[in-house]
Parts: structure tokens; sequence; C-alpha cells
């Protein structure tokens, strides 16, 4: 299960809607567990050669913020991308490209008439959905 604050929500989707066409990504701080629970939101450029279908966070940055939220005594809970146009759920592309064990990967759908919030955990061969709870 993954529990995001209202706050950290309300971020995720503003983002989302304010970022179309493109992707956004970025990475989610708090704390990792059952639940592991959403604090904070940390926004990251799309750096994609195709930001429209694609994400990618700059190794850079992604270390800075990695850092940051450590330095700050949390941990890091997964990464959050879009999806403008859907799928409500993660592409071949965004399985291709996964690869932190354990962590979650929350994705921001905009294809239907209310923003739809979801959450997998990648397992090393594949995702597996989580609940996502409001708290």
């Amino acid at each position: 299960m993954l529990a995001l604050s209202r706050e950290a929500y309300d971020t995720l989707v503003s983002r989302a809607r304010r970022g179309r066409p493109a992707e956004i990504c970025g990475i989610l701080a708090g704390t990792r567990g059952d639940p592991a629970n959403v604090e904070e939101v940390f926004h990251a450029e799309n750096v994609a050669a195709d930001a429209r279908t694609h994400y990618e966070i700059d190794p850079e940055e992604q270390l800075a913020v990695m850092e940051r939220i450590e330095a700050d005594g949390r941990e890091v809970v997964g990464f959050y991308h879009s999806h403008p146009l859907g799928p409500d759920e993660p592409s071949a592309t965004d399985a291709a490209d996964a690869t932190w064990d354990g962590y979650s990967y929350v994705i921001v759908s905009l294809n239907g008439s209310h923003p739809f919030v979801g959450s997998w955990r990648w397992t090393g061969e594949g995702f597996e959905p989580e609940v996502v709870r409001l708290t």
C-alpha cells in the first residue's frame, strides 16, 4: 500500500496538468514499508528526447534530490511520472526502463474527465499494483 498525503496528491495532479502535453516526473520522499508513506514530492526536469511519450530524470539531478531526501532524515519511496493521454497503468516502456526493485512507481493519468493516480511496485521482473490511500 502507498499512503499519499492530500498535499502530495494535489501536487502530483497539479503538476501533471500544468506539464501537459509533456510527461512530468520526479521523486517521492517519506518512509518505506507497508504502507509506504509519501510526505513530499520532488519535481525533476524531464530530459527525455521525446517528453510527450517518455520520461527520464537527469542522473545528476536524481542523485542530488536523493541525497537531499536522505539528509532530511527521510527515505526515497519511489518515483512518479504522468501519462497525459493514458494509459492508466505502466506502459511497456515504463517496464523496460524500471530499475528500482521494491520501490513505488506512481502514474498520474489525465486521459479521462478526472485524473487517475495509481501506483505499482517494481519487482525486478514486472509491476505489481498497490493500493493508493489518501491520508
